[in-house]
């Protein structure tokens, strides 16, 4: 019974995450590049709580191009999303990793990588394998 109940959250969730990116897609697209960006992440239909990017690769993992890291012990408190400087340079690319990390900041530690492509994807009109392609990409020029 409790495998049935994770299972009807877990598809519950995967739908909701859908319907947002098409929604942001909707609100704010077709086109996703940084002014529209900027946009959305002062748009709390969007995006739940605060959050604001800063470039410093200082918090982040080896090999990582982006994190949500909360101001506070509230997610009302907001979010620095910080990115990798790289991409500083590239921001046209921010949108696509700033979106795979937004499902942290909206949906906590529920979210699972396959909502952050599902979300991400969705919002930029992308299919799932071809922004997971361009992760990658992305990523590696980080590793």
């Amino acid at each position: 019974m409790r495998r049935l109940i994770a299972q009807d959250a877990r598809q519950s969730l995967a739908a909701h995450v859908a319907a947002r990116g098409e929604e942001i897609r909707a609100k704010y697209g077709p086109r996703i590049g940084w002014t529209e960006l900027q946009r959305i992440l002062q748009d709390r239909s969007c995006v739940r709580y605060p959050c604001e990017i800063v470039f410093d690769a200082a918090p982040l993992q080896p090999g990582e191009f982006a994190w949500p890291e909360p101001k506070g012990p509230k997610p009302e408190d907001g979010f620095t999303m910080y990115v990798h400087p790289l991409f500083m340079t590239q921001l046209d690319a921010v949108p696509y990793l700033v979106l795979y990390q937004l499902v942290l900041v909206n949906y906590g530690p529920f979210a699972s990588p396959d909502d952050a492509e599902t979300f991400g994807a969705a919002a930029l009109g992308l299919s799932k394998d071809d922004y997971y392609a361009a992760l990658c990409e992305l990523a590696d020029q980080v590793a």
